[in-house]
């Protein structure tokens, strides 16, 4: 029940409480006013009987003295005994009046009948005394008669008296009984009303208002503080209260509903400057390794429970290939067929495993694993791919942050197709078309880097001319002179490996720079290239090329002389290896020191 449902309620019991205690005080103090009355009534049916009783005496007494003595006080005083006499005979009709009882009123009218008669004897005895029978007159006032009558007169008084006391004492007792009991009524009635207030005091207010709001009052004040955690426990009071506490409830879970979006609002905020962050490194990114890296860093950060690869597809779009891992996926191999990914065939993502909802890419190793693939795309060409998985030892969804994944995938996508765009482009600008050797300009920028950072490092210098190979163009045509340029090229850098650097110097002839070598060595290296392309015959479209013969020239530096003649000195040795016959190679160092001797 409701607070003010119950207040009205208590209001009304008390109001009729009161109107009910007041009743009966009302009634309890009329039923004193009748004991007061009845008392009245008693106390004056009482004097009047007692008046009756004494004024017969008294005019007696003064009749027997006058006709004893002769003494006129006395006769005069009889004479005002009878004036009180008349007076009491008005009081007794006026008591009449007032409600006595029959019984008294016969006792009454029976007074009133002996105090005639004795009043008229006592006057025949006053008269006679008059007539001078003065023993006449004393023998009526002192006889048997006289004294009958006034026996009976005070007989009759007394059982008035009697009949008085009775009447006016239940009276009395009646009026009492019913002052006493509403009295006792009223008195209920008013301790019930206190009862009541105070039974609404306790109830109502202490323990329907201040006991809940006291302890709300704490709970709020932490809800004021943004402590959500606070319990609330809920009140299934339908009253004021109650819906204060279901108030409470409510602001309580829309806090918690206003924190979790804080908080995944933060989240999301924290995601997004991790995806911008990601995307500006992957912009300066120079190599596809640095890009993986930068991926491999980033990824664990953004996505937590999401392990993942980063495959790029080769040249033929034929093979993905692993270029950076995080949080060790294991249900992906690393290298796989691009026909074996749903995701590339489709061109769209393709998430496996789903509930079963979906089917499974064929580059997962278990069935039951939940991966998202999604592939990389730049300018519509598909360049790689980008894989998630769910850890095992993780419950996460990865439907849910799908679409950071998708625009993960598409800035790298981006960044992987302008690195090899731009690897493409630097290839162009350094290497040499047709051979695939680093060109002309790169060897020069080599050698000024050289000789800028490390001019003092042994370097020694391979010029490389293919012999004769005008001859090639001549009789088999300009393609078997490029794939005879295509053949040295690739023993040349097979040779080489990563002891020094290729480079295609122009037309028919090669450069070979070997850092840290000496002189001599260069010239072992040297010749054991050269016996290596002279040691098998080239054939081109059927049709047997023969074999191929070079000259080379070496030269050193810093022992034999400067950087900057590096060249120069190396091409001199080549031409004096062809002057001398070809298929020769001549060191600068040898070639100075034999044309020193011949001037000595």
């Amino acid at each position: 029940m409701r607070i003010s449902a119950i207040t009205n309620w208590a209001y009304g019991v008390t109001v009729v409480l009161t109107v009910l205690s007041g009743g009966a005080f009302i009634l309890s103090a009329d039923s004193a006013n009748q004991e007061r009355l009845a008392v009245e009534e008693h106390l004056a049916f009482e004097a009047l009987a007692q008046d009756l009783a004494l004024g017969a005496e008294e005019r007696s007494d003064e009749a027997r003295l006058y006709v004893m003595r002769g003494d006129e006080r006395h006769l005069i005083a009889f004479h005002g005994r009878e004036n009180e006499e008349h007076r009491r005979e008005a009081t007794i009709k006026t008591l009449k009046a007032r409600g006595a009882s029959s019984a008294e009123t016969a006792a009454l009218e029976e007074v009133e009948q002996d105090a005639e008669a004795l009043d008229r004897l006592e006057v025949a005895a006053i008269t006679a005394y008059g007539n001078g029978e003065q023993s006449k007159a004393q023998q009526m006032l002192f006889g048997p008669e006289h004294e009958r009558l006034q026996t009976d007169l005070l007989e009759t008084v007394a059982r008035f008296r009697d009949l008085v006391n009775t009447r006016t004492g239940n009276a009395l007792n009646d009026a009492r009984l019913r002052s006493d009991w509403f009295g006792l009524v009223a008195k209920t009635m008013l301790a019930l009303t206190a009862a009541l207030f105070l039974g609404v005091l306790y109830f109502v207010l202490r323990r329907r208002i201040a006991m809940p709001l006291a302890h709300m009052t704490g709970i709020v004040t932490r809800l004021a503080k943004q402590d959500y955690a606070v319990e609330v426990p809920l009140d299934q009071r339908r009253d004021e209260i109650g819906e204060m506490n279901e108030a409470i409830h409510i602001f309580r879970a829309n806090g918690l509903e206003r924190d979790r979006l804080d908080a995944e609002r933060r989240l999301d905020q924290q995601t997004k400057d991790l995806i911008l962050q990601m995307m500006h490194r992957l912009q300066a990114c120079q190599t596809q390794t640095e890009l993986a890296d930068v991926v491999a860093r980033f990824a664990p950060q953004i996505f937590p429970n999401l392990a993942g690869h980063l495959y790029v597809l080769n040249e033929s779009r034929t093979l993905l290939s692993t270029i950076g891992s995080w949080l060790d996926p294991h249900q992906s191999a690393a290298s796989f067929a691009s026909s074996a990914c749903w995701g590339l065939r489709r061109g769209r993502p393709h998430l496996s495993n789903r509930g079963q909802s979906d089917i499974a890419c064929q580059h997962l190793n278990e069935s039951n694993v939940t991966g998202l693939c999604v592939p990389l795309t730049a300018q519509g060409d598909t360049i790689g791919l980008l894989y998630f998985e769910e850890r095992s030892d993780v419950v996460t969804d990865v439907e849910t942050s799908r679409l950071y994944l998708e625009l993960i995938a598409e800035n790298i996508g981006l960044a992987v197709a302008n690195l090899q765009l731009r690897e493409k482009l630097t290839h162009l600008a350094v290497r040499d078309a047709l051979t695939g050797l680093f060109n002309r300009r790169w060897l020069d920028e080599s050698l000024n880097r050289h000789a800028r950072e490390e001019a003092v490092s042994p370097l020694v210098c391979l010029m490389i001319d293919i012999d004769h190979f005008k001859r090639f163009n001549d009789e088999f045509g300009h393609d078997a002179g490029d794939v005879v340029m295509q053949y040295v090229a690739q023993i040349v850098i097979d040779m080489v490996g990563g002891a020094g650097t290729a480079y295609r110097f122009g037309g028919e002839e090669f450069t070979v720079l070997l850092p840290g070598m000496t002189e001599a060595a260069g010239f072992e290296f040297a010749e054991a290239l050269r016996t290596k392309i002279a040691t098998a015959p080239l054939s081109h479209r059927g049709r047997i090329l023969g074999s191929v013969a070079v000259s080379i020239g070496v030269a050193s530096a810093p022992a034999a002389g400067t950087v900057p003649t590096l060249l120069t000195r190396a091409d001199a040795a080549l031409l004096n290896a062809k002057a001398g016959g070809r298929n020769m190679t001549v060191s600068a160092a040898k070639l100075i020191l034999g044309g020193l001797q011949d001037q000595a």
